[in-house]
């Protein structure tokens, strides 16, 4: 008797097949698993319970012995910053970075006896968010003198806050120097990772190796085509964001071809990292996964999208330590400061380190054949 075909048997041995199939490949492994939780533990640690922060500066003088500063300091939603130099602290409160500095002073009032005075100054570019901070200023205020006593003396005053003219910080002077980070480094890993791969597999490369042609001569000939066509992106992206969004240049000319300079930096780096990838990969599938693996964390924990302070301290120190979040930091003070390339020595010189560790990897792990 010939035995009746089970479709159900047939159903389950190609679901188990299919199965096995996913988790032959630890692409679908990193991508279906890893990255999902990468992502939670990234966005869980934004702020704390959503709350908005403010950053904001102590005067330097301010009385610090008081109940009303110790209120502050206890705050979740105050960030307090700390300057050594005074003419940083009024640059950063400039340009928005500084929503306002604080200055606490005890006065004697012959009727009343001692009070507090608290002055704040603060600029245009801290925007909407002055007006918040100062609510909560009010809010400590009350919750202070409720402690103190219950007469209804006025204890501590809030004077009259000083706000002056800053610079005009628009979404777009944070949005376009991330997104042109964001651009050069999957851009410029991708086609240098599988133009080298592709040269490699057909030989190519070892043909030219076997040439009188210097090898150094093969990569600088190879790589630089492939990072003047990103860097005619680079000048697209910043003349776009200038003409058409009204993105921030500000000493003109000069701030254009100082931006190029840096993206130029960044894309020799990059050009190292993906003579990386092509040399390790033994498949052309595995590419994508290097390249996601060096570039997601940084897409996210760079300032790309939105600023580090969001993170807590410690994760802060490990974004410092990345690449492209030195990259934008540069660009952002070249840009939207007014600093030059040279000002941005710190930067650079990280960048330069990674440079170096790179480079010494490629001699090591890349392959001609």
């Amino acid at each position: 008797m010939p035995q009746k075909y089970s479709q159900a048997k047939a159903l389950w041995a190609i679901t188990r097949a299919s199965f096995k199939a996913i988790f032959a490949h630890p692409t679908s492994v990193v991508f279906s698993l890893l990255f999902p939780i990468i992502f939670i533990l990234i966005f869980g640690a934004f702020g704390k319970d959503g709350a908005p922060t403010f950053k904001i500066a102590f005067a330097p003088g301010s009385d610090s012995t008081n109940d009303y500063y110790k209120d502050l300091r206890f705050n979740p939603t105050l960030k307090v910053a700390r300057y050594t130099d005074q003419g940083q602290m009024n640059a950063d409160l400039e340009k928005g970075a500084l929503t306002a500095v604080i200055n606490i002073r005890q006065v004697n009032d012959s009727l009343r006896g001692a009070k507090l005075v608290v002055e704040t100054r603060s600029t245009s570019a801290a925007g909407v968010s002055f007006f918040q901070l100062k609510n909560i200023l009010d809010y400590h205020r009350l919750s202070v003198e409720k402690k103190m006593s219950s007469d209804k003396n006025e204890y501590v005053h809030l004077a009259q806050p000083v706000i002056s003219e800053g610079k005009k910080y628009r979404q777009i002077d944070f949005v376009l120097p991330g997104q042109l980070g964001f651009s050069i480094l999957f851009a410029t890993l991708f086609g240098v990772s599988f133009t080298f791969f592709t040269l490699r597999e057909q030989l190519v490369l070892k043909r030219f190796y076997a040439s009188p042609v210097n090898r150094l001569n093969i990569l600088i000939g190879i790589g630089v085509s492939r990072l003047f066509f990103q860097l005619i992106n680079v000048v697209v992206l910043i003349l776009f964001g200038h003409f058409f969004l009204n993105f921030t240049l500000q000493h003109g000319a000069v701030t254009f071809i100082e931006m190029v300079l840096m993206s130029v930096y960044m894309l020799f780096l990059l050009m190292g990292v993906g003579l990386i990838f092509s040399s390790i990969a033994k498949t052309d599938t595995a590419i994508p996964l290097l390249i996601n693996l060096f570039g997601f964390p940084q897409m996210l924990l760079s300032g790309t999208f939105f600023p580090t302070s969001v993170f807590p301290a410690w994760m802060q120190t490990i974004c410092s330590l990345l690449p492209l979040t030195q990259f934008n930091n540069a660009v952002r003070k070249i840009s939207f400061e007014g600093l030059h390339i040279w000002d941005c020595w710190k930067e650079i010189g990280i960048l330069g380190i990674w440079i170096i560790v790179i480079y010494a990897i490629v001699v090591k792990v890349i392959k001609w054949q």
